[in-house]
């Protein structure tokens, strides 16, 4: 579907882009993830033909995006970061205006425009003008106007800027109904958006890609990372109160976790109530190892939790090494 090859893109003499080379598939819903600036936007841009790169090469659908924008763009419908909207106009004469701009035949129209508006459940706006209509429901109509002409591909920049927590679950779920009918791309900098909406992701730093694949196949190569939280309290000797004081408690903590074979990180031990809270990292699921060497040491157990690290951390890792991985 998409062959995108050694794509660069600078400003006067600063690189906002490149040079990436990624390939997307029919059907996939790929996330472009990375934090702000790091040239996300400038990429989807580029293959909106909304932006001509400084050099490399776009084939979308076969046709060569740079030779023939005009054709490409016929297969696209794009979302920008902010929605181009008339706010004196009504949703459905906006949208009845997005399908003549491309050049949906009036015979289709009306019904190609109904569709959009069921598709991102605008009916009860329908009529409305847009300039009346809160922050979700104009994004939605951003988003009813990037499919009006049923594209194969659609890009999304940015889809849930601004929305409140209860809007960002209806764009999400928008979007997954997008999922069986569209190639689609989506660019954001949150990390629970892309998990839940995307099959497969493309981190991007500094302009270059970091990782490429699924949240598993990137967790797999940065290695497994298990992060576990440990709160252990030092008991009191022959029925007295504790009295070795708080480095003492440290130090005891410290000796017992770190001769656990496997544990490569020991966090510093922090006060929680009655007892000491402390983080460990392993390559491997030590939770049993933990639990017995605490027991053993006569120290008493108080909480254990486990999670595997998954994309925040391996995102956290790449953007902070920023070092690019196999581009894909």
């Amino acid at each position: 579907m998409i062959q995108v090859s050694k794509l660069s893109k600078y400003y006067g003499g600063k690189r906002a882009l490149g040079p990436v080379s990624f390939e997307i598939d029919d059907g996939e819903t790929v996330g472009f993830l990375g934090l702000n600036g790091a040239g996300k936007t400038t990429a989807l841009r580029i293959l909106a033909c909304d932006l001509r790169p400084s050099a490399g090469a776009v084939n979308v659908g076969g046709i060569d995006a740079l030779g023939d924008p005009h054709e490409v763009r016929k297969r696209i419908g794009f979302l920008p970061e902010n929605p181009p909207l008339y706010p004196e106009m009504t949703v459905t004469a906006f949208l009845e205006f997005a399908a003549d701009l491309r050049r949906v035949a009036k015979v289709d129209r009306k019904k190609l425009v109904n569709e959009a508006i069921d598709v991102t459940d605008l009916g009860e706006v329908a009529e409305d003008p847009i300039g009346n209509l809160s922050h979700g429901f104009r994004q939605r109509v951003g988003l009813a106007q990037a499919i009006v002409h049923k594209p194969a591909l659609v890009i999304l920049d940015e889809p849930t800027r601004g929305l409140d927590p209860k809007q960002i679950v209806e764009m999400r779920k928008l979007i997954h109904g997008l999922k069986d009918r569209h190639t689609v791309l989506i660019s954001s900098h949150i990390l629970a958006e892309v998990s839940q909406t995307c099959d497969r992701l493309l981190i991007l730093g500094q302009g270059r890609i970091l990782g490429a694949g699924t949240e598993a196949e990137l967790a797999a190569h940065e290695g497994n990372v298990n992060l576990v939280s440990v709160t252990v309290r030092v008991p009191p000797s022959s029925g007295e109160p504790y009295r070795d004081g708080e480095a003492d408690a440290k130090k005891t903590i410290a000796s017992v976790l770190t001769r656990i074979d496997g544990i490569t990180e020991v966090g510093e031990p922090q006060s929680r109530g009655d007892g000491w809270a402390v983080s460990l990292t392993s390559a491997k699921d030590l939770r049993a190892e933990i639990s017995r060497a605490v027991v053993q040491a006569g120290l008493d157990l108080l909480k254990l939790d486990y999670a595997r690290s998954e994309l925040e951390n391996t995102f956290l890792r790449l953007v902070d090494t920023g070092a690019p991985r196999a581009e894909a």
